[in-house]
């Protein structure tokens, strides 16, 4: 058994748990993988990461992230906690301002700027109009007309999202999932806001997955590919807000700007948790 730094942190956070938590295990190369994935499945969190030393150049660290029941090759707020995690316990990039990080999906950049990161949005593995079959049943399972869809989009950066625009904000806080006929997709739901909102956008992320159907409260992945298809087609603006987490009683915030070629996600991290994990 061996001593490990420990963090938990809230992604995405307007306040005191308000965002997505993320559990970190720094300096984890002495770890199996039967143990990163006994320790991810007890925490009992969407994801637990690990920071280890990098194998690529050009990286400043790597991260594993494992969900209580798998490993994913990549996944947003767990790529800002981890950051976040690195640079507090006294990690220096190579570059300065920007950290990069190697994953299951290859490197990712990410800007820091005081309390505030943002990472660059990875390419999709998957793009284009759902097939109208998945659209009927994701329809089906969340109780809503087809009329209610204005478009769809593969939304697949790793984790294998399906997307839906709704006629707007109401339309998505008022769904109802029956998880069960939602499996085993994984669907993400944005609505433009009304005016004068503090968001432009609301955004749902509902698993039908393993290893429980849930709603996610901060969804850095499924953000990620929506602003790649929605900036792209003239949908959403270079600059805009998401709120996400408000039928979970959460308050979350994702920032997302396109500069160039590169769409960044970004919000805030807070460490709320610190210590050691005897692992």
């Amino acid at each position: 058994m061996t001593s490990h730094a420990f963090s938990q942190v809230d992604v995405f956070t307007t306040g005191p748990g308000l965002g997505n938590p993320l559990a970190v295990v720094a300096a984890a190369a002495d770890l199996t993988d039967a143990q990163m994935q006994r320790f991810a499945n007890w925490t009992n969190l969407s994801e637990t990461t690990f920071l280890l030393p990098p194998f690529q150049e050009g990286a400043d660290y790597r991260v594993r992230i494992f969900t209580p029941g798998s490993e994913l090759p990549f996944a947003g707020h767990p790529t800002l906690g981890s950051a976040h995690v690195w640079l507090e316990n006294g990690g220096v990039p190579k570059t300065a301002g920007v950290v990069v990080q190697e994953c299951g999906a290859g490197l990712v950049a990410v800007k820091h700027d005081g309390g505030r990161l943002a990472f660059a949005a990875p390419p999709r593995r998957r793009t284009g109009p759902l097939p109208e079959e998945n659209v009927a049943k994701i329809c089906a399972a969340l109780g809503i007309e087809r009329s209610t869809v204005l478009r769809h989009q593969w939304a697949d950066n790793g984790p294998q999202w399906q997307a839906l625009q709704l006629t707007d904000a109401r339309a998505v806080l008022d769904v109802e999932p029956d998880y069960a006929a939602l499996a085993p997709f994984g669907v993400g739901l944005v609505g433009a806001g009304p005016p004068g909102d503090d968001a432009d956008f609301e955004v749902r992320a509902l698993m039908g997955f393993e290893p429980v159907p849930a709603e996610d409260p901060a969804t850095g992945s499924l953000n990620a590919a929506l602003a790649q298809w929605l900036i792209a087609e003239g949908h959403a603006p270079q600059r805009y807000t998401v709120r996400q987490g408000t039928r979970l009683g959460r308050n979350a915030r994702i920032e997302v700007a396109a500069e160039g070629q590169d769409i960044w996600i970004g919000g805030e991290v807070r460490t709320v948790i610190r210590g050691t994990a005897e692992l």
